[in-house]
C-alpha cells in the first residue's frame, strides 16, 4: 500500500494513525465520533481524516481518507467522512496556513470546562502553557451548518488550542506531534482543573508568573536570566517515546 502513494503522504499517513491510536490509548476518544485531520501538503489543500465508523483503533495509515475542502472524497475509499468533522477542520485548513494538523476531542475532563463560565483556569503548571493562549467559541448545535465556519475560524484567531463552550477541546499545530502534545497537556490542564475545584479554594500564581511560565513552554531558551535554564527538546522526545509506545501496543497502525 505505501507504494500507492508519494513518500512524504505514506509518512502523514502513519503519522496520524499513530495519533489515533494514541488519542483512543489514552482514552480521550468518543466511539467514532471527533477527529484529527492532517493536511497533504501542495496546491489542491487536501486531507486526511479518519473514516467514519471504525473506532479510534481501527485505524490504519492505509485506511485514512483523504478529501478536499469542500469534504468531496479525492480517491476511493469505502468508508464516507463525518459531516461534522468536515465542517471543522476544513474551516481551519482552510484559513490557518500553519494548521497542518487538527486534532478536536470529546473528553469527560474538557466537555466539563467546557461548560464552565470561567474556562481554563491557570491553577497548575501544565495550564500556564495555554496562559493567555486559549480560544473560545460559543456552542452553535452540532457543526452541521456552514455558515459557523467564519465565526468559528474568527473565535480561533492565531490561537493554537480552542475550548468549544459546552462541546469540547480543539488544538491545531504545524506537525501532527505538535497538535497531540498540546491536546494531551490541555486535556490534563482540564483534569487538573475539575479535580482541584472538587478540593476548595483555588490558589492562584501572580499574573507575572504565569506569563514567565508560559514563555518557557512556548519559547524555551528566550532572553534566559543568568543561572536559567531550558529544555528545547522535551517535545521531540516527548513524540519518540509515544511513536515507541505505539510500535508496542499497536504495530499495526501503520499499515
Amino acid at each position: 500500500m505505501a507504494n500507492t502513494y508519494s513518500q512524504h503522504e505514506w509518512q502523514l499517513r502513519q503519522q496520524l494513525a499513530a495519533c489515533y491510536r494514541l488519542i483512543a490509548h489514552f482514552r480521550m476518544s468518543d466511539l467514532i465520533s471527533t477527529h484529527i485531520s492532517v493536511r497533504i501538503p501542495g496546491p489542491e489543500h487536501h486531507f486526511l481524516i479518519n473514516p467514519y465508523g471504525l473506532l479510534f483503533e481501527e485505524i490504519t495509515a492505509s485506511n485514512l481518507v483523504k478529501i478536499d475542502l469542500q469534504g468531496v472524497k479525492v480517491e476511493d475509499s469505502p468508508y464516507p467522512v463525518n459531516p461534522a468533522g468536515f465542517v471543522i477542520h476544513s474551516a481551519i485548513h482552510r484559513a490557518r496556513e500553519d494548521a497542518h494538523c487538527v486534532l478536536h476531542t470529546h473528553t469527560k475532563a474538557g466537555c466539563a470546562v467546557a461548560a464552565q463560565e470561567c474556562g481554563l483556569l491557570p491553577v497548575n503548571q501544565i495550564s500556564m502553557e495555554f496562559y493567555g493562549r486559549v480560544a473560545y467559541h460559543e456552542y452553535e448545535g452540532i457543526a452541521l451548518n456552514f455558515s459557523e465556519q467564519q465565526r468559528l475560524v474568527a473565535d480561533l484567531g492565531d490561537k493554537s488550542v480552542m475550548i468549544l463552550r459546552n462541546h469540547g477541546l480543539l488544538s491545531i499545530g504545524d506537525s501532527v506531534s505538535q497538535a497531540f502534545l498540546r491536546m494531551y497537556y490541555l486535556e490534563k490542564a482540564c483534569e487538573i482543573q475539575i479535580a482541584a475545584q472538587a478540593g476548595g479554594a483555588l490558589r492562584y500564581p501572580s499574573a507575572e508568573i504565569c506569563r514567565h511560565t508560559e514563555q518557557q513552554f512556548n519559547n524555551p531558551g528566550a532572553d534566559l536570566a543568568e543561572g536559567e535554564l531550558s529544555d528545547p527538546d522535551a517535545n521531540r522526545m516527548a513524540w519518540a517515546a509515544l511513536l515507541r509506545l505505539v510500535e508496542r501496543i499497536a504495530p499495526d497502525y501503520k499499515h
